[in-house]
């Protein structure tokens, strides 16, 4: 089974995910944990260049398409050369962010219009021709851009194209709410405490 938790910058996903973690691990349920892009691998070099701002300064710089294979091919590249077993055995394997990140931050540079032949081509392109296997169930924690852009400044860490542009972060939130009516995600409201957030993915994502 593969479970994926994903949402825009800032949600609280990451921390939701490890929460999610520790709890399968204190229960003895076991698991593989993947989590993307994979900065650490070679796989990720256009990815570095393209959220570094080495292939222009703002998102709408490489075109929808084009920064979806930079994402896919690490993750295909991840898959092929590490997880495919676990995968084709059965295992249980969590995700930090999939091909599901496609759909919101690729899919916010087109207009709303657009965005649902732009997710068919995702599916596409990742699952069908790259081969992917599909998630069977992907948590999507929602906030609004102005939370998001909140969070992130709190960190106090360098902010990548992507984080350092709020009308981009709007489009996000547009594009991922079109994504989870498309592709049939479960919606957590990540406006709320950290310990609401998590009984809401533990009901809604059984253990």
């Amino acid at each position: 089974m593969l479970i994926v938790f994903e949402g825009v910058d800032g949600c609280g996903k990451s921390t939701q995910y490890a929460r999610y973690k520790s709890e399968l691990t204190r229960r003895g349920t076991e698991y593989l944990p993947l989590s993307f892009p994979r900065y650490e691998e070679k796989s990720s070099a256009l990815i570095k260049m393209y959220l570094g701002g080495e292939l222009g300064g703002s998102p709408d710089a490489v075109n929808a398409f084009a920064a979806s294979s930079f994402y896919a091919v690490d993750r295909y590249a991840s898959f092929v050369s590490g997880w495919s077993e676990d995968y084709n055995a059965g295992r249980l394997i969590v995700t930090d962010r999939y091909t599901t990140s496609n759909a919101i931050h690729q899919g916010a540079k087109l207009a709303a219009e657009e965005r649902a032949d732009y997710f068919r081509w995702l599916k596409d392109y990742e699952f069908r021709k790259i081969g992917l296997p599909e998630p069977d169930l992907t948590l999507y924690f929602r906030i609004s851009a102005e939370l998001s852009a909140e969070r992130i400044s709190a960190r106090g860490q360098k902010k990548d194209i992507h984080e350092r542009d709020i009308n981009y972060l709007k489009r996000c939130v547009q594009s991922a709410d079109a994504a989870a009516d498309y592709f049939g995600w479960r919606i957590i409201d990540a406006s709320n405490t950290e310990e609401k957030v998590f009984q809401e993915v533990i009901c809604k994502c059984p253990i």
